[in-house]
């Protein structure tokens, strides 16, 4: 019973399913690491964890994925597609889940199979919003298309993650 609800409330949270063992958040007692976006045109990433800290520079653009990484009071540590990372005050991310194409561009599919009839191509470096993930594959939206596109061609989806 334990782990069912443990497990549901992981699910409510943030439509993942994480093992009961994932370490969590001292703050928010979500699983650590996990993706979230950015809610702001503009964040800025300090060198710690308060406003006295120094900003290192400015994420400018709505909706990035980012991977936090860690947790401080109101503050997290989060980590980019290209592994610089920050701390930056909670109120700038959302749990609205994106994603970001990598690699050369991304076959998107009607149905999860690589057989599947072909909506578009999705060029690196595209923002697409997640939805629900299997195994294998995620449901994602991008400029009014909707498809599956392979886990290994995204950043901002744990490769064991599932989603409903």
């Amino acid at each position: 019973m334990r782990i069912l609800s443990l497990l549901l409330a992981s699910v409510l949270a943030c439509g993942a399913v994480w093992a009961e063992d994932t370490p969590r958040g001292p703050v928010t007692n979500l699983p650590l690491p996990r993706y979230v976006s950015l809610k702001a045109s503009e964040a800025n990433v300090r060198r710690g964890p308060g406003l006295t800290h120094r900003i290192d520079w400015v994420f400018q653009h709505r909706n990035m994925p980012v991977q936090i990484t860690a947790e401080y009071g109101h503050w997290r540590r989060v980590k980019d597609i290209e592994g610089a990372g920050g701390w930056v005050h909670y109120s700038l991310l959302s749990g609205s889940r994106y994603v970001i194409v990598t690699g050369e561009s991304a076959a998107l599919h009607k149905t999860p199979e690589s057989r599947a009839r072909l909506v578009a191509h999705i060029e690196p470096g595209a923002l697409a919003q997640l939805g629900k993930c299997g195994l294998e594959w995620c449901r994602v939206s991008a400029q009014g298309l909707r498809g599956w596109l392979p886990k290994s061609t995204m950043w901002g989806v744990d490769e064991d993650e599932l989603r409903d």
